[in-house]
């Protein structure tokens, strides 16, 4: 297998499963990952959310974990990564309003380089004008923006992915064994028994 080195976009309040486990699960094939996020540096923390379904109308939300970024987000030259993967929960709201932000995600489209975004981290996508003639799917209040924005909104279980060439999509945390084993098969990592 061929290492890849991947950008890992996270911020303050996102979703904890969305930030620790593609972290982790991308470092446990043998991948390098830069966890970063704007105003950060490497050693620097962000606080996660716990986003969980309980019957109400929508997620609810609790105080995460911290999780320690590794990478300082102004060191980064997209043209250093091989894939970008961006964590989902309320981080994306703030994220996407951040220049740089949207002109790595627009680098990553334009090199033709695997994307992957789980929930609400569509919402940067969307803000980048990246999705447009794309099928995806995102966290269903966010399918709106992703129609509005020229993409294929695709309603699916929560617990699907949806790949549309070197994009992978998913519309929340309980997708993780689909939408990370799309985006290994994208990258082309191979796991042996």
């Amino acid at each position: 297998m061929a290492r890849k080195k991947i950008l890992f976009l996270t911020g303050d309040f996102a979703e904890d499963y969305e930030t620790m486990v593609p972290f982790q699960m991308l470092q446990m094939v043998g991948h390098e990952v830069h966890a970063v996020c704007p105003g950060k540096a490497a050693g620097d923390k962000v606080i996660t959310a716990i986003h969980d379904f309980e019957g109400d109308q929508t997620y609810s939300e609790k105080r995460g974990h911290y999780f320690v970024l590794n990478a300082s987000f102004a060191d980064v030259k997209p043209a250093d990564y091989d894939a970008l993967a961006i964590a989902g929960g309320r981080a994306p709201e703030y994220l996407r309003l951040d220049r740089k932000v949207i002109e790595l995600v627009q680098h990553f489209f334009s090199a033709g380089k695997p994307v992957a975004a789980v929930c609400h981290a569509i919402q940067i996508l969307t803000a980048a004008d990246v999705v447009r003639g794309k099928k995806l799917t995102a966290y269903p209040a966010v399918g709106p923006e992703v129609t509005q924005a020229g993409g294929h909104y695709e309603h699916v279980n929560i617990d699907e992915a949806v790949t549309d060439g070197l994009l992978v999509t998913a519309p929340a945390w309980p997708a993780h064994p689909q939408w990370i084993a799309a985006f290994l098969k994208v990258l082309g990592t191979r796991i042996e028994p």
